[in-house]
């Protein structure tokens, strides 16, 4: 919550271009890199292994984007759900996309698809009670387990 009630540009210019720069991608949390788009971890998920995924194209439209780009989001949607399974054993998944400030997009600026894998029993007392989320694994080792399991699975 926090960076979503920062002023905006306090981060400075679009953090989905500056993900995107090839060569950073354990520094930007980037599991796989496609034609039009890419797949990274969430900086702050609702589970372990909460993805997204962000066309190169700064876009906040996602019907201005072509529909090759369009296309490979969707595929990386599905093949992240093929991967989350078998690498992480997710048994279910949320899948979906706040477009605009007034739906809840936090960087409404650029355009991004989101997938939280679930598990059965995922929820329990800490967030209700503690208001704090226990990860499992931290982001660096689960963007590794990720993006071998992506390359493993690529196109």
């Amino acid at each position: 919550m926090g960076y979503i009630r920062t002023e905006k540009n306090e981060f400075g210019p679009c953090i989905f271009c500056d993900k995107a720069e090839s060569g950073k991608e354990e520094e930007n949390l980037v599991v796989y890199r496609g034609e039009y788009s890419y797949i990274l971890l969430n900086v702050y998920p609702y589970n372990n292994g909460h993805l997204m995924v962000a066309p190169f194209e700064h876009e906040e439209d996602f019907g201005e984007l072509s529909h090759e780009i369009q296309i490979e989001m969707m595929n990386f949607i599905s093949q992240s759900m093929s991967v989350l399974k078998s690498s992480l054993n997710a048994d279910g998944f949320n899948f979906g996309a706040n477009f605009g400030e007034v739906a809840g997009a936090g960087i409404k600026e650029h355009v991004h698809l989101h997938i939280v894998p679930r598990w059965i029993g995922d929820t329990n007392f800490m967030p209700v009670m503690g208001h704090t989320k226990v990860m499992i694994d931290g982001l660096k080792e689960t963007r590794k387990q990720l993006s071998d399991a992506f390359g493993k699975n690529g196109k």
